[in-house]
């Protein structure tokens, strides 16, 4: 069975980097779009970065401008996101997503399974 595999997440202060990274598992995801999503407790999911298949679009959201970076490597299959100057609003699970539309939609075809990112003040 196709997935995703995200991987990377853990406790940091504010002002450190964490980097997450998003692995397929049973297929590759070379022509997909792929990206992140994050979801806070008692909020709803909502995009944090997307990158083309070929790595030569992306897309941030708003708040994670300038700060972090999405990046793939497709002989390795492998999407990463680097994330500096993290702040405590930036506490969420974050979701690994692949799609074949641009942008990535609200929902996608495939989702990882969540990794933890805790930012403490």
């Amino acid at each position: 069975q196709a997935q995703l595999v995200g991987s990377g997440g853990g406790l940091v202060q504010a002002g450190g980097s964490l980097r997450l990274s998003c692995a397929p598992s049973g297929r590759t995801f070379s022509y997909y779009h792929m990206g992140w999503f994050r979801q806070a407790p008692g909020k709803e999911r909502e995009f944090v970065a997307a990158i083309s298949w070929s790595g030569a679009a992306t897309s941030y959201a708003d708040s994670v401008k300038g700060r972090f970076t999405l990046s793939r490597d497709n002989a390795k299959n492998t999407v990463y996101l680097q994330m500096n100057s993290l702040k405590p609003a930036d506490t969420a699970v974050y979701y690994c997503a692949a799609d074949y539309t641009w942008p990535l939609p609200r929902r996608v075809e495939y989702w990882g399974q969540g990794t933890q990112v805790t930012v403490s003040s």
